[in-house]
């Protein structure tokens, strides 16, 4: 990936507060190990408002931190329409968030849009499940699934948009 290449990816569930900071803050995380934070952006949103300018749920953050990843910078918004001009990939947790967002996707930027868990399928799982009523396992597992699919999430951006 050269200096000046901008690859811009959101992470979307549904009230942004769990699995898609969890998404963000791991992929961040990632990318500053690889030495390529400054070249790919990355975001998260919930399709729904209920959480609206509220941090990650506080199991997702002690869940994170544990890990060495910091989730409190990250504040929950809604997805916009104009996220999909903006965004390279947008990325559901599951099913029901990905048809909200075919819903409101302009037809010519479908490709975008994938399931999270498409860049992991050696988890022989497609959605990462809701850990909010549940208890601290739930945010240890959907942890484990997003770090693997955010390794196979880079290598995809590393093919797409090679250096």
């Amino acid at each position: 990936m050269s200096a000046t290449a901008r690859v811009r990816v959101l992470f979307v569930c549904m009230g942004n507060i769990c699995r898609s900071p969890t998404a963000e803050g791991v992929f961040r995380h990632l990318l500053r190990g690889e030495g390529v934070a400054d070249v790919i952006e990355t975001d998260s949103a919930g399709t729904h408002g209920y959480h609206i300018g509220e941090p990650p749920d506080a199991r997702a953050r002690e869940t994170a931190l544990r890990r060495g990843v910091d989730l409190s910078d990250l504040r929950a918004r809604r997805v916009a329409r104009e996220d999909f001009e903006f965004y390279d990939y947008v990325l559901a947790m599951d099913r029901e968030n990905y048809q909200a967002l075919m819903a409101l996707c302009p037809p010519h930027h479908r490709r975008k849009l994938k399931l999270f868990m498409e860049f992991a399928p050696e988890m022989g799982v497609r959605e990462v499940p809701d850990p909010y009523y549940g208890g601290p396992g739930g945010f240890e597992q959907v942890f484990d699934m997003v770090e693997a699919a955010a390794m196979g999430l880079l290598e995809d951006i590393r093919g797409r948009f090679p250096a």
